[in-house]
């Protein structure tokens, strides 16, 4: 069982900016704790420091600038930058520690702080479990002396550097003249890159959402409001959609006509494609939980495995390392390729389905409805106080659903990692039946939070 985080949830830290955890005061905290934690040895220490385009952003980056200088260590300043662009250089410049200050697809208000490992892999939760001890135990006998703080820089070709290992991911030799191409970039922090990767690989782009404001990330546009894209596609006569998030670490699509491209089909169409080439390795897939059942059946058909890890493309990359698979990701658009990066990157998922399209002279509605989705639902039922998994009511609810379905389907309830929410997902072969079931087990879960809400 994994030890409780007071911090750190499934994606860093996170919360409304201003408020505890994302004030300036803990940002300067984290900024101590984790520059000791990653102080070893004689030589000059570094870390690298990235965001998004929030405007809390001007808040968070100058106070863990001034925990990690005070804790010895010299900070390069990236800009705005995609957070795998982060990830990127941590190892590109041999920093020490990487620092992501994004929500990721969460509305401005909200702010997080993502950290990275000298090797560009998020930190483990024993890792960020021992920050937080850290955080709560003191360490002012272990700051900087005066003539060993850190020194603050910028690093004004860091766009520059993403984008030439962005187009080098690109299969060689390939090109994407002739293709028309929105990029919605959700006013974030992809705005300037991801524009130029695909302009300077010969597409015809009509970028949106590249205007940002301090305020309007992720509103109205980007990989959360899918609707967008498609409609951008439709309006522009583009032949390809392309959406990400506020940190551009999660991609949807959108075809020629429309229609959505999800990350499940996003993660079958390269896995089909590498393996096809014999680039794929690791014999299989790594998803999570999430991901339809859909998808499993079609990589079963090709002779893989589909791995299943929680929620939260960490754990998908822990699970990726662990067993040498190279291609991975959630339904939600975060896709992994340890090929060319240690992190979800929307931007180089996109180039491997382009050049699927190239390489095979296809529509992206030819090419991109890999296999058919069975039907899920999934709702959520809000409580407060004790969870109400901890029920046998729920338990025997859960057992019920799942004999209903008759081994043609599954059932999945789990807690949200941000939220006071459970999250309730069921899918099978009929629509009807799973809509039901859904429907049923969130009655059960609701009644029993509001039993246990007044009995408190």
């Amino acid at each position: 069982m994994r030890q409780a985080r007071r911090l750190f949830g499934t994606d860093g830290i996170r919360g409304t900016a201003n408020a505890e955890p994302m004030t300036a005061g803990i940002a300067l905290r984290l900024g101590q704790a984790a520059g000791l934690m990653f102080t070893r040895g004689e030589h000059r220490h570094r870390v690298v420091i990235g965001k998004d385009t929030r405007l809390s952003g001007y808040m968070l980056e100058p106070a863990l600038t001034a925990g990690f200088i005070g804790a010895g260590m010299d900070v390069t300043l990236l800009g705005p930058l995609p957070t795998p662009a982060v990830a990127m250089l941590t190892r590109s410049l041999r920093a020490d520690l990487g620092v992501m200050i994004s929500a990721s697809h969460n509305p401005f208000e909200d702010n997080g702080i993502k950290l990275f490992g000298p090797d560009g892999t998020k930190l483990s939760d024993q890792k960020e479990l021992e920050i937080e001890a850290l955080m709560d135990a003191g360490f002012a006998d272990r700051l900087a002396a005066p003539d060993k703080l850190g020194r603050a820089s910028r690093l004004d070709d860091a766009p520059g550097r993403y984008i030439e290992v962005a187009k080098a991911s690109f299969p060689r030799g390939l090109r994407l003249d002739g293709l028309r191409i929105v990029v919605d970039c959700a006013n974030g922090a992809a705005y300037k890159v991801a524009p130029s990767v695909l302009w300077e690989l010969g597409a015809t782009v009509i970028a949106v959402g590249v205007n940002p404001d301090g305020f309007n990330i992720n509103r109205d546009c980007g990989s959360t409001v899918p609707s967008f894209i498609c409609q951008q596609v439709v309006e522009h006569n583009a032949h390809l959609g392309i959406a990400l998030d506020g940190d551009a670490d999660r991609l949807l699509l959108a075809d020629e006509t429309g229609e959505l491209i999800d990350g499940d089909q996003i993660l079958a169409l390269i896995a089909k494609s590498w393996h096809a080439a014999g680039t794929l390795e690791g014999g299989g897939l790594v998803a999570t939980v999430m991901s339809n059942l859909g998808l499993e059946r079609y990589i079963g058909g090709l002779g893989l495995t589909l791995h299943r890890t929680p929620v939260g493309d960490r754990y998908v990359a822990e699970h990726m390392r662990a067993t040498g698979i190279n291609v991975g990701g959630e339904q939600s658009g975060h896709v992994i390729l340890s090929d060319f990066a240690t992190t979800g990157d929307g931007l180089l998922a996109a180039l491997q389905v382009l050049a699927v399209l190239v390489q095979q002279d296809k529509s992206a509605s030819e090419a991109c409805r890999i296999f058919e989705r069975l039907p899920q639902k999934l709702k959520n039922v809000r409580f407060s106080g004790v969870s109400p998994l901890r029920d046998s009511r729920v338990d025997e609810a859960i057992k019920g659903a799942e004999a209903r379905l008759r081994g043609t389907g599954r059932v999945l309830i789990r807690p949200s990692g941000t939220e006071p929410l459970i999250r309730v997902m069921a899918e099978g072969e009929n629509s009807t039946l799973v809509t039901d079931v859904v429907d049923s087990l969130c009655e059960v879960i609701a009644e029993v939070a509001r039993t246990k809400k007044s009995a408190a």
